[in-house]
């Protein structure tokens, strides 16, 4: 699997966590704060952070069938877009993963 496909679903994954933070904060003003200009932030955060998904879930998709991944996690993935800063703790753990299986085929393929 090539190194750029790791690296888009993590840029994807970091958006996308950012844009629901981002989103659940402006609800928060909008809703419970009653703060000015909140809905019209709302509205531009919730728009981007819903077609930006829509990326997101193409990018991770991709990676878990690269990466031959069971139903189960790749759908765990795909969910974690959706939870208020799982993309961060997903992104970390599926990098971290990853990376160590390129390293342990890394000698293997220096060795043939």
């Amino acid at each position: 699997m090539k190194k750029s496909v790791l690296t888009r679903y993590r840029v994807m994954a970091y958006t996308t966590g950012v844009l629901l933070v981002l989103l659940c904060l402006s609800m928060i003003a909008k809703y419970g704060l009653d703060v000015d200009g909140a809905a019209d932030f709302t509205r531009v955060v919730a728009i981007a952070h819903g077609w930006l998904y829509v990326v997101y879930l193409i990018f991770a998709f991709d990676l878990g069938s690269k990466a031959k991944w069971p139903v189960g996690k790749q759908l765990w993935v795909l969910l974690a877009g959706t939870i208020p800063t799982a993309a961060f703790f997903v992104e970390r753990r599926i990098s971290h993963e990853l990376e160590a299986e390129a390293a342990d085929r890394a000698p293997a393929v220096a060795e043939a």
